[in-house]
């Protein structure tokens, strides 16, 4: 079983940056290595959107449009982590933010608890 856990959330003005961090633990973490890993996230009353996702040996990488050029995902395998540098922050950015293992552009196998995005204009 694999347990993500998602920080690095807050409260950020329209243009400014925030880096999430998501930390994977627990027994079969020893093999986050051999997952993508994707970020998604989903505002109030919206559907749950891909955001972002990296592939096992981190050298394919896949955005959703509305976050190209301003987002950037990575996977340090060695520390059982991924990230997401978010830059140029929009209020339409306002979300909460999940990181999946397993991830595909619909899902993933395994999710963490979410943490809070909030760009103010």
């Amino acid at each position: 079983q694999v347990q993500l856990v998602e920080s690095g959330g807050g409260l950020v003005q329209a243009g400014g940056s925030l880096r999430l961090s998501c930390a994977a633990s627990g027994r079969t973490g020893r093999t986050f290595s051999t997952y993508a890993m994707g970020w998604f996230r989903q505002a109030p009353g919206k559907e749950r959107e891909f955001v972002a996702r990296i592939n096992w040996s981190g050298d394919r990488t896949y955005y959703a449009d509305s976050v190209k050029g301003r987002f950037t995902i990575s996977r340090d395998n060695a520390k059982n982590t991924v990230a997401l540098q978010m830059n140029s922050l929009k209020p339409e950015d306002t979300a909460v933010y999940y990181c999946a293992a397993g991830a595909t552009m619909k899902g993933g196998d395994y999710w963490g608890q979410g943490t809070q995005v909030t760009v103010s204009s």
